[in-house]
């Protein structure tokens, strides 16, 4: 007998607990236990929401990141037209295989003749440089992309108007 009693005296506080925690002021069982599935339910639709808003940041802050190194690439190079035709190129990067050959293979299939330059490989890779295009129309855009995809900085496809000319 003495058994029964605390077991029920365990059964009454397990339940006056749910009762606390559901802010149930029900005396039934049932009653409880429903309100204690409710308020279950609503704490898992709860996780759910963090859940995505938490992926809904991640991914913003991916995005930023992106953007902050696609800004930061594109200090890497920098392009001035001093004159139809005529560039003042400056391009700084980390230390790689094959820099300065991918710059001038880039040069070479823009048609652009180097007509004075400095390389530096101290403190990263540097190189400034006065090249001049055959091809009047070359903007200093064409010239930058064509760069960035020389030292590894840009992915995708090379630009349409140096494939016409291959």
């Amino acid at each position: 007998m003495a058994c029964r009693v605390q077991k029920r005296i365990s059964l009454r506080r397990k339940l006056h607990i749910l009762r606390v925690l559901t802010n149930s002021y029900s005396a039934k069982r049932t009653s409880i236990a429903n309100t204690t599935i409710l308020r279950l339910y609503k704490l898992k639709l709860a996780l759910e929401t963090l859940k995505r808003h938490y992926e809904n940041l991640l991914a913003a802050r991916e995005d930023h990141i992106n953007l902050l190194n696609h800004v930061k690439e594109n200090k890497d190079v920098k392009i001035e037209k001093v004159r139809a035709g005529t560039f003042m190129v400056k391009v700084t990067c980390e230390k790689g295989s094959n820099k300065l050959v991918g710059i001038l293979e880039a040069f070479d299939e823009m048609r652009l003749n180097v007509q004075q330059a400095k390389v530096s490989c101290e403190n990263g890779f540097s190189l400034e440089a006065i090249v001049v295009a055959e091809d009047q129309t070359l903007d200093v855009k064409d010239v930058t992309e064509a760069l960035l995809k020389a030292i590894g900085k840009q992915t995708g496809e090379k630009s349409q108007k140096f494939d016409k000319k291959l």
